[in-house]
C-alpha cells in the first residue's frame, strides 16, 4: 500500500527528508508521494517514517494502491537492489 498525502498538508517540509526511497516531493500545492517508490519504509524501518513525523496526520494509506507486505518487500528489493 503506497501512502498518500491529503490536502490537509501544511507544507512543513518534515516528511520529505525522512523518506529513504525519495518518494516524497513538493507538488503544485502540497507534498506528494510517488506510489512506484513508496514501500511504506518496508526494508528500511519498522514504521513509515513520514507518518511518524507528520505534525498534522495527513499521510494515509492510498486506497487506490493497496499492496501486501510481500509486494512492498519486492518493490524495496527492486528499488534498492538489496535482496537480503
Amino acid at each position: 500500500m503506497a501512502l498518500i498525502i491529503t490536502d490537509e498538508c501544511i507544507n512543513c517540509d518534515v516528511c520529505e527528508p525522512e523518506c529513504p526511497n525519495g518518494a516524497i516531493s513538493q507538488g503544485d500545492e502540497i507534498y506528494v508521494i510517488e506510489p512506484d517508490l513508496c514501500t511504506e519504509c518496508v526494508g528500511h524501518y519498522e514504521t513509515s517514517q513520514c507518518v511518524e513525523v507528520c505534525p498534522v496526520d495527513c499521510i494515509i494509506v492510498d486506497p487506490d494502491n493497496k499492496e501486501t507486505e510481500e509486494e512492498l518487500r519486492a518493490k524495496y528489493e527492486r528499488i534498492t537492489g538489496d535482496t537480503g
